[in-house]
């Protein structure tokens, strides 16, 4: 049985980042101000350490920043501070995330030298005028250039993704998607973009030059790229930003911001599926369905939205889930007839 893995975050907000694209804000969005020091990662690990199952694989990692972004020394006073505990064996490795434009092949040797296993990419978009509008700074090129290091070097690679940029569209954000996959990532996060006050794209916002990305258009640009990546193999990490009590009490004043938006996807994709099972003839009928072991409460959707929307649209009487682990994938769904 494969152990179980812990993640120690460490957030480094905005440290090494040589741009402001419109739509940061790393203090609001991560709920952390101060930039991480070698005594802070120190202090850090300890605590985790102190109530952490000692059963698991433990990994640090640094979010937030663009890590190999800043000076070396300060790369390599971080990661050092990590080092003891690596040889100890009380973590495992390290993971970092950080921009395209800060990867070379001098960066990638000092990371392998320091016992770094994952890298995630902020890439957002692989196009062109989304990334000028966003105020990226870097272009499509650059980023599949420094995807494909990482990959030679042979770390696990993470691509982040946005969707709802200015200049974004869906048809945009799924081409990214499927450029994504010909890179052949590890796992893929996907951040619909969410309205951060004390940012440019908030001002943007106010101003009606940007209009928001909405939940319900994330949801349902989410349910194709979540389809894309998982008939590619490919795992996605995470969907949506993760909540914190600075965004849920008013930092995020807009667009597609929500507790459960991974969840909100996944019931549009069963309720795609079911309607593919559904005619006009089970008019009244009570239908049953077959969905994965542990999926019923996404077939089944927030408040049975699902199921109302199949009486809406089919008129059935009403939708039972039963569920199998003969099916694998996840939105795989069987219809039984009784």
């Amino acid at each position: 049985m494969t152990p179980k893995r812990s993640i120690i975050p460490i957030f480094v907000p905005h440290l090494g980042c040589p741009h402001d694209c419109v739509f940061c804000n790393q203090r609001r969005i991560s709920g952390e101000s101060e930039p991480a020091t070698a005594e802070k990662t120190v202090e850090i690990i300890e605590e985790a350490l102190s109530f952490l199952p000692r059963d698991t694989d433990k990994t640090v990692a640094f979010y937030g920043g663009s890590f190999t972004a800043v000076e070396k020394e300060m790369q390599e006073e971080l990661l050092g501070a990590v080092q003891p505990y690596i040889l100890s064996g009380k973590i495992g490795d390290i993971r970092l995330s950080t921009r395209p434009d800060a990867i070379d092949e001098d960066v990638t040797a000092r990371l392998k030298r320091f016992n770094v296993r994952t890298v995630e990419l902020g890439i957002q978009s692989l196009d062109e005028e989304v990334l000028l509008l966003s105020k990226r700074g870097h272009t499509a090129q650059c980023a599949e250039r420094a995807a494909k290091l990482v990959k030679e070097a042979g770390f696990e690679l993470i691509l982040q993704m946005m969707t709802g940029l200015p200049g974004d569209t869906p048809q945009k954000s799924v081409a990214t998607a499927r450029r994504f996959c010909e890179l052949k990532p590890d796992g893929v996060r996907i951040y619909p973009t969410v309205v951060v006050k004390d940012t440019e794209l908030f001002e943007m916002w106010r101003s009606g030059e940007y209009r928001e990305h909405s939940v319900k258009e994330a949801v349902e640009l989410g349910a194709d790229l979540l389809d894309i990546f998982e008939k590619a193999g490919i795992t996605v990490v995470r969907f949506g930003l993760n909540p914190t009590e600075d965004l849920s009490g008013g930092d995020a004043a807009g667009g597609a911001y929500h507790p459960a938006l991974r969840e909100l996807a996944e019931n549009v994709r069963y309720l795609r599926a079911e309607k593919k099972l559904v005619s006009d003839s089970d008019r009244g009928k009570t239908l049953r369905f077959i969905v994965p072991r542990g999926r019923t409460s996404q077939a089944v959707g927030q408040k049975r939205a699902n199921i109302e929307a199949l009486k809406g649209e089919f008129g059935i009487k009403n939708a039972v889930f039963i569920e199998s682990d003969e099916i694998n994938n996840p939105c795989n769904i069987r219809r039984e007839y009784v």
